[in-house]
This record gives C-alpha cells, sequence and structure tokens, in this order.
C-alpha cells in the first residue's frame, strides 16, 4: 500500500524513484495521489516522466501534472505547459498550465503569454494577465496588458483598469473616508429626495438602505406608468450613487407587485420590480454583491391560493408571495473590501464588530411590522442586521424614502448618524411627533427640515 511516508521517502532517494513508482500504476487514481502528496520537490528532483502524463485520459492525472511541473521552474518545461494552456480540452488544467508557465518567470515565457493573451476564455486571459504582471514595468509588458483595456470581458477590463489606470483617475475629496458632514447628522428633510440629493455633496453616505415606494400599489406611490416609476427611480439611484463613498453599499428591499384587475373581463398585472432596476445599477456602476431572501409569515400576507386550492386547474396556481427581496451593491471601486475597512481606526473596528449570533445564509426569516400611519414599515430586526452587516460606528447611512424613520432610529441605536428624506408630509410630521416618545433621537436632537431651512444649514 502506498502511503504519504512512502512517498516523502521514495522523493527523498532521488534517481527517478517517483518517476519509477508512478509508470508502475495501473490507473489514474494512484497516479494522481501520488501526484497529490509529493509535496515540496528537491531542486534536484527527476521530472523527465511529467511531460507524458500531461497525455493522460484522466483529467485528474493532467492536472496534478501540470501543477508539478510548476513547482520545477524548469524552464525546459515550457513547451509542454505551452501545448497543454492552449489545447487541453478542461479549463482548470489549461488555466494551472498558464499559472505553471508564469511560476517560471522566465522571459522566454512572455511571447507564449503574448499568445494566450487572445484566449477565447477570459479566466485564461485573466491567468495570462497575472502572469505577464511579474514583468510589470517593462515596456512590452505594459503595453500588450495596457491594450486590454478595450477588451469585451469586463472582467479583463476591470483588472487592467485597477493595475493601469485607476491611481491616475483617483478623485480627491473633502472629507476622509470614514467621516461624513456634521449637518448631514441625523437629520430628516421634508422634499422630494431628487431636490435633496442634488444640494448634497458627493462622497457623504456610508450605506443607504431603503425600500422604494411600490409602483401603484399605496396612495402615497401613484405613477402616470410602470416606465415613469422606473425613470424616477432611476434618477434616485443615480444621485445616491454620486452621493454614496467610494466602495460603500446600497441596499434595495423590494418584490414583485401585482395591480389587482378592473373586472373579471380583465386581468391582473404583475410587475418585477426587482429585476426591472438591476440592469440600470449596474449600469451606473453599482456593482451586483448579493441577493438576500426576507421570508415572512403566509398567514401575513394576501391569499392568492385560494381560488387554486379549490379547482386545482393547471395555469390557475398562484403561489403566496412571502417574499422580499434585499438586492446588495458596492459602488464601483478599484479597491478591495480591506482598503475600506483599513481606514477605521482599530478601536471603532472592534467596536463595530457584529456581537452574538449572526445570519450565516442570505434567507431571512423576520416578521413583518404593522402600523397605523405607514403601510409599509420596516422590522428594526431588518433594519438591525443591515447596520450591522454594512456598516461602521459613527457612519453616516441614508434612507431616501424615510417613511416612518425606523431606519433612522436603529442606526442611531446602533450609534451611527443617519440622514432622511421623505416627500410626503404625512409620514414626516410622524416622524416628528414620534420624537417625544423616542430617547433614541432625543440623544442627538433630531432636525426636522424643510429643503429651504437645510439648504441654510448647508450655507453655515
Amino acid at each position: 500500500m502506498i502511503t504519504k511516508q512512502y512517498i516523502d521517502d521514495l522523493k527523498k532517494e532521488g534517481n527517478g524513484a517517483i518517476g519509477k513508482l508512478v509508470k508502475s500504476q495501473s490507473d489514474g487514481g494512484g497516479i494522481t495521489y501520488i501526484l497529490e502528496n509529493l509535496g515540496y520537490l528537491p531542486k534536484d528532483f527527476d521530472g523527465s516522466w511529467l511531460p507524458a502524463l500531461l497525455e493522460h485520459k484522466n483529467k485528474h492525472v493532467r492536472l496534478w501534472a501540470t501543477k508539478t511541473i510548476g513547482k520545477l521552474k524548469d524552464h525546459t518545461f515550457i513547451p509542454y505547459l505551452e501545448k497543454t494552456a492552449l489545447e487541453d480540452e478542461v479549463t482548470e488544467i489549461r488555466r494551472e498550465a498558464v499559472s505553471s508557465i508564469g511560476r517560471q518567470h522566465s522571459e522566454n515565457s512572455k511571447k507564449i503569454l503574448y499568445k494566450i493573451l487572445k484566449d477565447h476564455d477570459p479566466k485564461i486571459v485573466c491567468q495570462a494577465i497575472r502572469a505577464l504582471l511579474v514583468f510589470k514595468g517593462t515596456n512590452d509588458v505594459d503595453k500588450k496588458l495596457k491594450a486590454l483595456i478595450k477588451h469585451q470581458n469586463e472582467v479583463v477590463t476591470k483588472v487592467i483598469y485597477k493595475e493601469y489606470f485607476a491611481k491616475a483617475n483617483e478623485k480627491k475629496f473633502d472629507k476622509p473616508h470614514t467621516e461624513s458632514y456634521e449637518y448631514l447628522k441625523n437629520v430628516v428633510v421634508n422634499d422630494d429626495v431628487r431636490e435633496v440629493l442634488k444640494i448634497i455633496p458627493n462622497d457623504s453616505f456610508h450605506l443607504t438602505f431603503t425600500s422604494p415606494p411600490y409602483y401603484n400599489a399605496r396612495d402615497y406611490s401613484i405613477y402616470p406608468s410602470y416606465k415613469a416609476y422606473l425613470d424616477f427611480l432611476e434618477e434616485v439611484f443615480q444621485l445616491t450613487y454620486n452621493k454614496t463613498k467610494e466602495g460603500r453599499f446600497l441596499i434595495v428591499n423590494t418584490s414583485p407587485i401585482i395591480i389587482p384587475r378592473i373586472s373579471r373581463q380583465h386581468s391582473s398585472k404583475r410587475y418585477p420590480i426587482p429585476f426591472d432596476i438591476h440592469h440600470f445599477l449596474s449600469e451606473m456602476g453599482w456593482e451586483f454583491i448579493d441577493d438576500i431572501v426576507w421570508v415572512k409569515p403566509e398567514a401575513s400576507v394576501k391569499n392568492r391560493v385560494g381560488g387554486f386550492m379549490q379547482h386545482r386547474k393547471p395555469l390557475g396556481y398562484k403561489p403566496n408571495s412571502i417574499t422580499e427581496y434585499l438586492m446588495v451593491y458596492r459602488k464601483q471601486t478599484s479597491k478591495l473590501l480591506d482598503w475600506n475597512i483599513r481606514q477605521y481606526d482599530q478601536k471603532i473596528v472592534e467596536e463595530s464588530k457584529v456581537k452574538g449570533e449572526y445570519e450565516s445564509n442570505n434567507v431571512w426569516h423576520i416578521d413583518p411590522t404593522f402600523n397605523k400611519v405607514h403601510s409599509a414599515v420596516f422590522p428594526i430586526d431588518l433594519c438591525k442586521r443591515v447596520v450591522e452587516y454594512y456598516s461602521y460606528k459613527g457612519d453616516l447611512v441614508f434612507d431616501p424614502f424615510g417613511g416612518s424613520g425606523t431606519f433612522g432610529r436603529t442606526a442611531k441605536s446602533l450609534d451611527r448618524f443617519f440622514f432622511l428624506t421623505e416627500q410626503d408630509t404625512k409620514y414626516f410630521e410622524y416622524m416628528k411627533t414620534n420624537v417625544k416618545n423616542d430617547s433614541l433621537f432625543n440623544e442627538r436632537k433630531t432636525q426636522f427640515l424643510t429643503i429651504s431651512d437645510f439648504k441654510k444649514t448647508i450655507s453655515k
């Protein structure tokens, strides 16, 4: 029986002992096991038997042979790796071959990698880019890689942008990344969010969490057409994008909506709001990160399946809608999340860590909240999770459709600042009334302002 210890002992013997062991194997599984357990290879390791394995019918053998060749850093193997990179039918093996070529750090490999840059598979192209970046700073390599900024694949162009163009295009802002303007902290403005956002400086918000008004489903959300509704949201989220700090998050809570039929002779209409807003969010620069499904108890939603329960006829099935989506986006940036985290001092990072239990998957079971004044209130638990998972203490969080103010109150209870806009005077007045009975708002005086009054605070 072949063991890891036996393989290790043979490896130390030299004289092609491992090669002889491999040749004695009658099946791919045995060869794969040997190759997987080779570990570190001495400089004088005899790998002359490895190229033959690149033609083996077993893909696992070919993969581990490719990896093993990469460990040897022997330039004489480059032609074999080139053939594998260009011709093998398995993407993982091709990528590993390109990686092994890169690990040679050989000037002779550059022409081969240039050839691989033209590959049809973006994953292979990205691996070749990674290999060539070892030579970054040399004119020929830089010229080849910079040209890929026009590549048709978005992942390729993103890599090239970060390596060659991002630094030159970095914007300068008045405020450090972790800070926000004092006149925006714990403020509620009663006006059209679009008009308010136009007078707010760029790079102001750390997090936006909102539930847009549902198309023509409530008295406060009537629009002349679905297109007009989508155009309105597009304008709001474009302005929000401009006001959001680099690499920070937008989370949109929404779901498809049903407009009831006008009579039994007509059908109802279901609008796929989350799916229709996604494309313009992506186009304006919001990078899709996650979809979180909010699941509500079935007893809390309108019954749509009643008719089907009685007749059981195909085509008439309509399930009860117990889910909403939290669509998670991040403002486009060439910087990693770690960069954002490093902007905070260690004390804030430690204090902001999520304590106790946390949600480990993207299905959140949370009961809805009902309110006599507002018909679509955020549950506190929903707000709490979003604030804790996507912001730090002292951050400024934003809700363009403030409603009853739950998000603001929750953010304040978690030592964040909030900025809310709400066009409906009824809800604005309701939030003001809540202040009298809500100590969370009172800890730092909340300002309830018209847009005219808000403008005055900016000019001070």
